[in-house]
Order: structure tokens, then C-alpha cells, then sequence
């Protein structure tokens, strides 16, 4: 089914004119295809609005059983959000962003409620809003080349699109790990999170995606995975379970160097090199997650420190010497954990309401 299909869906605005998700059928699956390989498929607001059309399309026709997505090109599935409209929205005082993150959200409990199977093949490079358009399926995938990351600590902002729901539920203290760090994983510690099921070699990718088409997609996987990896963060949970249980990020820094491991020290380091105010909001955020429990209560939380890193000196901050500018040298305000105001992180996950006049209006995932 291609973009200018008569049969999908609209919205309001109209018809898509670009060809940044491609859509067709073959046999009982619908296939997306994430298409905007030079930016290793970053999403956009449109991208966002075509893949929610598509599921609800798909759910409702007979001769659809099952909904695959993958990324064109042979970096990744989805390297995340469109970061550099962000920025320029940020910095702009707009509010296209609050809308963008709206129906990304929508999308991201879309797909965790969607009644046919929801193969994600999580191949190359899957960050940020990759996560949230692959990890909420039912069907994961994932290969030798696969690297898994909620980075958001490093560009000043928060893990969302429902990572810190993910993240809190992964084992022991690991996600929390993975959360304030903002370090990738590879396939082995992908499955050992929960982040996905399956690992499939990437050079049977192309024939699992073919059968697919005429194949259950239980069966489907079954024919095509291997052996997965070894899960390379296994041995290191005797540390990470410790110092990651501390009650602040001050504290959980001050373990990770004294403990004498040598991965912990260079996880603290890491730490302090990332945004002192993002990780004390992302160390609240997965322990409310964990509170939380169901994900639409996540991704409504979520919406609320989007929308208020939105206002931050550190997001601007932090995606101009990331991606703009690229001299990798944020600086950040605060400069450190220990300056950041509990008042500040508090502002993070204040109800809309009790928020200046013109504030963004909550998440509804309602439909």
C-alpha cells in the first residue's frame, strides 16, 4: 500500500506527499518501512501519523494477520526523534514539539495494544524513538548488528516514548544502568532486558520478512532465530544491583567509583559527563514507572517531563553540541548533580494544571 493509497486512513491535514514511510501489503502482512535511510530514519510528526494509520487500517481488514516494520537502509531500524526540529522548535518558543511527542505517544501505546502480531525487526541501530516504534510489539527482533539505547541523558533530555516503562521493568537494577547512562547494548542484552524476544542473523532477515507474508509469525521466527549472543551485562549485575539501588544520583555516582570495578568507574564517569538535570529527572522517572505499573500511566508522565524539558536551558544545550554544532562539549546548567534543585526536578512531573497559563494540555491515549 503506498502513501497516496485512497484506502488509508487520513488525517485531518490531508494526504502525506512524501515517501518517508512506505507502506504495502503481500499475502495476510502489511509491511512498513521506515524511509529515511541518510537520516537512519529518524522519525517525523508525518512518519508518526502514517504508521498509526496504517495499524488502524490493518487491525480491521480480514486479510491482515500480522503488521512487520523495518528500516530502509543498512544502518537501523530508527535512529529516534527528528532531534534537530526539536531544537529548533526549543529554541523558537514553539510547540510543534508538544504535538509531535502527542501522537508519538499515542502511537507507542497504539502499537502495545494492537490485536495482531507486531513484528519489529530491530536490526542496526535502535535509539530513542526506534525503541518506541519496535520495543512495545509483540514480536521482537533482533540481530548480531542490533545496538538498543535510550541516549536521552546525553542531549539534556529524558528517556520516553514509553523506555522508562521498559526500563523500570528490565531485571535488578539494568535498566536503571542503561536509563542514566544513555549506553547501547547489543543483541544478548537486548533479550536479557526484556527489550526484545528473538534473535534472528541479519543475513535471514530478507527470508523472514518473505515469510511472513504466508507463514504464522510465531512459526515464522521459529524457522529463521538462532542462538542469541551471550548477554554481556549478566556479569556485571552484582555491581550494577548494588550501586544503582542508592537513593540519589549523588549517592549511586559515589558507588560506582569506590566499588572497585573498573566497568562501574567508567559508567560513573559517564554519568557525570551527561546532563546533571536530566539524570536526576530520568533516576525519578523510572521509579515512578516502576510505581506506575500499566504503560499509558507511563507515557502520561512521560508527556509531562517532555513537555517541561522543553523549556530547559540543557536540551537546547545539549543537541547543539551533539548535533548541531557537534564539538561534544555541552555545557551544562547546572554543571552538577549536586546543584540541581529538588524543586527543579519536582517541575518535571507537576500536572499540567498546576503549571504557568498556556501550558501544554495532558496526553490522552483514548482511541
Amino acid at each position: 500500500m503506498a502513501l497516496d493509497d485512497p484506502d488509508l486512513p487520513r488525517e485531518k491535514s490531508g494526504p502525506l506527499r512524501d515517501d518517508s514511510v512506505l507502506l504495502h501489503t503481500e499475502g495476510h502482512a502489511g509491511y512498513i518501512t521506515l524511509n529515511r535511510p541518510r537520516a537512519i530514519n529518524a522519525l517525523t510528526h508525518p512518519m508518526v501519523r502514517a504508521v498509526h494509520a496504517a495499524l488502524d487500517a490493518w487491525e480491521i481488514d480480514e486479510a491482515i494477520n500480522v503488521v512487520v516494520i523495518a528500516g530502509a537502509g543498512e544502518r537501523g531500524l530508527c535512529a529516534g526523534g527528528d532531534i534537530r526540529a526539536i531544537h529548533d522548535d526549543a529554541r523558537g518558543g514553539g510547540r510543534a514539539s508538544v504535538d509531535f511527542w502527542r501522537d508519538e505517544y499515542r502511537l507507542n501505546a497504539r502499537i502495545a495494544r494492537c490485536t495482531k502480531p507486531y513484528v519489529a525487526l530491530m536490526d542496526g541501530i535502535v535509539m530513542g524513538g526506534g525503541v518506541g516504534v519496535s520495543a512495545h510489539g509483540s514480536v521482537r527482533v533482533v540481530t548480531e548488528r542490533s545496538a538498543v539505547a535510550m541516549p536521552e541523558t546525553g542531549i539534556g533530555f529524558v528517556p520516553d516514548v514509553g523506555g522508562t516503562h521498559l526500563l523500570a521493568r528490565a531485571p535488578g537494577e539494568l535498566g536503571t544502568h542503561l536509563a542514566l547512562t544513555g549506553e547501547a547494548v547489543g543483541a544478548g542484552d537486548a533479550l536479557l532486558l526484556s527489550l526484545a524476544d528473538h534473535f534472528v542473523p541479519s543475513d535471514r532477515l530478507a527470508d523472514l520478512t518473505a515469510s511472513l507474508a504466508t507463514v504464522d509469525a510465531a512459526e515464522a521466527v521459529r524457522r529463521h532465530e538462532a542462538a542469541a549472543p551471550e548477554a554481556e551485562l549478566a556479569a556485571h549485575r552484582h555491581w550494577i544491583d548494588h550501586c544503582y539501588a542508592a537513593d540519589s544520583a549523588e549517592e549511586i555516582v559515589e558507588r560506582l567509583s569506590s566499588c572497585g570495578e573498573t566497568a562501574a568507574k567508567e559508567a560513573a564517569e559517564t554519568i557525570l559527563m551527561r546532563s546533571p538535570t536530566a539524570v536526576k529527572v530520568t533516576l525519578a522517572a523510572i521509579r515512578r514507572a516502576r510505581a506506575l505499573g500499566e504503560l499509558e500511566a507511563v507515557l502520561e508522565q512521560e508527556f509531562r517531563v517532555s513537555c517541561a524539558a522543553l523549556s530547559s536551558h540543557d536540551l537546547v544545550e545539549g543537541i547543539r553540541a551533539q548535533v548541531v554544532d557537534k564539538d561534544r562539549s555541552p555545557r551544562w546548567s547546572p554543571a552538577a548533580l549536586a546543584d540541581v534543585a529538588d524543586s527543579e526536578v519536582a517541575r518535571h512531573f507537576a500536572p499540567f494544571e498546576d503549571r504557568e497559563p498556556g501550558a501544554a494540555r495532558g496526553l490522552s491515549l483514548e482511541g
